[in-house]
């Protein structure tokens, strides 16, 4: 069977797309074994902390622009998840 597209749709061309033209044949259908097996898996909530770092480190993620609270977290959390993997 032939691809329906040449190459992967940006997110845009995706978007611009009526739901009739876009292919779903490739995604299996979601039986009752597999929403008799589904969890629910609750996100990761933030907590509100106050944090002292130094003026250099934060200036560098704040001249990264918009999103430097969230670039942060990501950097500690990364850190984090491989310190406990170390030690599992």
């Amino acid at each position: 069977m032939k691809p329906p597209y040449d190459k992967p749709l940006s997110p845009e061309a995706l978007a611009a797309l009526k739901d009739d033209e876009i292919d779903f044949s490739d995604i299996p259908e979601l039986d009752e074994t597999f929403w008799r097996n589904a969890k629910l898996v609750e996100p990761d909530r933030t907590q509100l902390v106050t944090l002292r770092v130094k003026k250099s480190v934060l200036e560098a993620y704040k001249a990264q622009g918009r999103g430097y609270q969230t670039r942060m977290n990501t950097v500690l959390e990364t850190y984090a998840r491989s310190q406990l993997k170390r030690t599992s």
